[in-house]
């Protein structure tokens, strides 16, 4: 039985939950009980612990506190959807425990489990049960029992596989929503997914041959800047070819080249030689072989000027944090042409394509905050599965990031139309933050599976009307759905209705939708646009 893991371990630790993750992506995804096509859980979970892989393939023999800190800072960066940025939290509080650490043993790995919960609970505002929170609350406690019988990882990780089964079991009686649905949650899933692959990794059964360890894979491509140009001992990348006009020995010449320098290559016929040295005298080597026969071709390349302006293009390249020009700027997540033409003219600085099924991680949200030439950037996810992921920016960029916790496009257009680029940042964080409450969100997509919702028998490809986060309908009518919302708008007394029509909507269809609400709310005023969002035909504000 395994006592202790080192870097090395946990690394291929990480890999392989990684591995296992992606293999069952789609099962933990058709866990969502809500039958919407943004079934994320599984791919969010799997792109978020990818780039802590992709990092530790990368990573040079880390020792164990390292390549916890590598998988942490890549998870945290990479994390996206909520059941991302809560595993990248898990393995943050793991990162901390683990910090100055060369090897783990039971003892410490439950205390580095309980180090994690600790992280994910913290961050969630209101923690609900029968989900991964309570499943690796769970495991946790129950690592921190099996420690103190036996110190070994392996047994304490085992302990802990077995009580997040159990834990994973217990959700669906724990939550009201998929009890209905008879599943468990998705993320709980993607956890116990997680701990088993650790495991297998822990006793050699994972899929990380060891004749290619991890630290040993091959990089895509060069990187110039991580090494000095002062490390280059040759300046000069000498080439040339000359003809064999005598019978001197080549290897004469071989041995002379190699007293100059290295990366000496020189194969020969009975018409030539060819001939590859790094040295600091080029003219000594083209000297000595002349007197072999005449050159047929000669290039010198200075290996130092080559260096320098390999790094300096890589670094041009590199992102840059743009300089304040002003005091306030917005980012805004939104998919669709349209909808990213509404945004622009309402005075968005920079627009993350993004949202149902295609959640930004973490990284992409920063790399648009840093292009903002302000101090302050106020972020509109204007997607609930979103918020979390922009809410850790904050902490990775020299900017001040304020969150307005959008949860839907119509909120983020309408915190938009609040906002005041001379105002505070305190004045638009309060209107901004008013305004999304002052929104009704209606939205109408299909169903992705067949699901038994909320008192609503739903077949596989039914539209589905949403009202604010609540089902409001479903029907292979799309019409049907249209007239109900916009009685339920009627009855409410709306003013103002905008209705943005999905790339799958023709404008015939649109001016269809649009015409149904003008006709069942003559006191409205009602615009249509063009928002080109994919998988949902109709995003419908009222106010």
């Amino acid at each position: 039985m395994i006592k202790t893991i080192d870097g090395d371990l946990f690394a291929r630790m990480v890999i392989h939950g990684s591995a296992c993750i992606d293999l069952r992506k789609q099962e933990i995804n058709e866990l969502n009980v809500f039958p919407v096509p943004d079934g994320d859980t599984g791919t969010n979970m799997s792109m978020t612990i990818n780039a802590a892989a992709a990092d530790l393939r990368k990573a040079e023999d880390p020792d164990l506190s390292t390549a916890a800190k590598v998988a942490a800072s890549a998870m945290l960066r990479g994390a996206r959807g909520n059941s991302g940025v809560i595993l990248s939290l898990l393995f943050r509080g793991i990162s901390k425990r683990l910090k100055g650490e060369t090897d783990c043993d039971g003892v410490l790995w439950a205390q580095a489990l309980q180090e994690g919960v600790d992280a994910a609970y913290k961050a969630v505002m209101k923690p609900a049960e029968g989900t991964i929170l309570t499943v690796s609350r769970l495991a946790a406690a129950k690592a921190s029992e099996a420690a103190r019988e036996n110190n070994h990882i392996e047994f304490v990780q085992e302990a802990a596989l077995a009580e997040a089964k159990i834990a994973l079991a217990d959700t669906v009686n724990q939550n009201p929503v998929l009890k209905k649905a008879g599943v468990v949650d998705a993320g709980g899933k993607g956890w116990v997914v997680a701990l088993e692959a650790m495991l297998s990794a822990l006793r050699g059964e994972d899929i990380v041959s060891p004749e290619a360890p991890v630290q040993t894979q091959v990089k895509d491509s060069a990187d110039f800047s991580d090494f000095n140009t002062e490390d280059i001992t040759f300046s000069y990348c000498t080439e040339f070819i000359v003809s064999r006009e005598n019978d001197r020995d080549p290897e004469e010449l071989r041995a002379f080249l190699s007293t100059l320098g290295d990366s000496l290559v020189l194969v020969d016929d009975d018409e030539i030689i060819k001939v590859h040295v790094h040295t600091n005298d080029p003219g000594a080597a083209l000297h000595e072989a002349v007197s072999y026969g005449a050159f047929v071709t000669v290039k010198i390349e200075n290996m130092r000027l080559q260096h320098t302006e390999k790094v300096m293009t890589e670094a041009e390249k590199a992102p840059k944090i743009a300089e304040p020009e002003k005091a306030i700027g917005v980012v805004s997540v939104c998919a669709g042409e349209g909808l990213a033409d509404v945004f622009t003219n309402l005075g968005v600085d920079a627009i993350i394509s993004g949202g149902q099924t295609m959640n930004p991680s973490t990284q992409d949200i920063l790399e648009a905050v840093n292009t903002v030439p302000a101090e302050t950037v106020f972020v509109l996810p204007n997607n609930k599965n979103i918020i979390m992921a922009a809410e850790l920016v904050d902490a990775l960029t020299p900017k001040n990031v304020v969150v307005i916790p959008s949860k839907t496009v119509p909120q983020g257009v309408t915190a938009m139309l609040s906002f005041n680029a001379e105002g505070t940042v305190e004045e638009n964080t309060e209107a901004l933050t008013e305004a999304l409450a002052t929104v009704d969100t209606m939205q109408i997509t299909y169903a992705a599976r067949n699901s038994d919702f909320d008192g609503y028998s739903i077949h596989e490809g039914d539209y589905l009307a949403l009202y604010g986060s609540a089902l409001f309908g479903t029907s292979q009518d799309i019409r049907v759905l249209l007239k109900s919302l916009a009685e339920k708008v009627r009855d409410e007394g709306k003013e103002y209705i905008t209705i943005y029509y999905g790339a799958d909507v023709t404008e015939k269809h649109a001016q269809k939708a649009a015409d149904i609400f003008a006709d069942i709310c003559p006191e409205a005023d009602v615009n249509l646009l063009s928002g080109g969002q994919p998988v949902y035909y109709y995003l419908i504000s009222a106010e």
